[in-house]
């Protein structure tokens, strides 16, 4: 999925964890969604592509793996 698609799917959550070794970054997209620019830097691998693993439950999206914050959500 490329960076356009990668962000028109992350506006239609309400959370996203975006998940890069052991940071993991939490966006509430109700309250205070960032700029393009930053979601971008955020799910968006220098493929150019939308990093994997990539999981979507419900209005929830985790972007990346972290095993605490997989536990956390799907524990």
């Amino acid at each position: 999925m490329n960076a356009d698609a990668a962000l028109e799917l992350a506006r239609t959550a309400n959370k996203i964890y975006a998940a890069k070794g052991k940071k993991v970054v939490v966006f509430d997209m109700k309250k205070d969604p960032p700029d393009d620019e930053t979601l971008r830097k955020a799910i968006v691998g220098p493929s150019g592509n939308l990093r994997a693993p990539t999981l979507r439950k419900g209005k929830t999206l985790v972007v990346g793996f972290n095993e605490d914050t997989y536990n956390e959500l799907f524990g």
